[in-house]
């Protein structure tokens, strides 16, 4: 069988954008992750992908590395996401940054990417 699992708006602050005070000060990221699961139909943990271990490691991506650009932020996440578990063929990661520095009042820039298992 294959579940879809979702994991939205995921609050992680981190040092991630192109300008120095981004690099300094950090900010407040949402982080969405869409699974498609293959797993068994057992009442147990042990037949699925834990969603818990799944949002430490996207926090873990999220924390311990600074990029200039959200594009590549999600594009790490999927990679590790997809590495966690075999049982993990699909990832769809939307990166959300709020307080984007673009001079204009937004409610939202988000990047999202789309990986599954053996694709480069």
């Amino acid at each position: 069988m294959i579940y879809k699992v979702r994991i939205d708006g995921l609050k992680v602050f981190a040092y991630h954008g192109v300008l120095q005070h981004e690099k300094d000060y950090g900010q407040d990221f949402f982080i969405d992750a869409h699974l498609d699961v293959e797993a068994g139909n057992e009442d147990s943990i042990s037949s699925t992908v834990s969603y818990a271990s799944v949002a430490d490691e996207i926090v873990r991506v999220a924390t311990q590395n600074k990029f200039d650009l959200i594009e590549t932020l999600a594009n790490e996440v999927s990679k590790a996401v997809l590495a966690l578990d075999p049982r993990v063929l699909r990832a769809t990661i939307t990166i959300h940054k709020p307080s984007a520095p673009i001079g204009h009042e937004i409610r939202d820039v988000s990047v999202t990417i789309s990986g599954a298992r053996g694709e480069s």
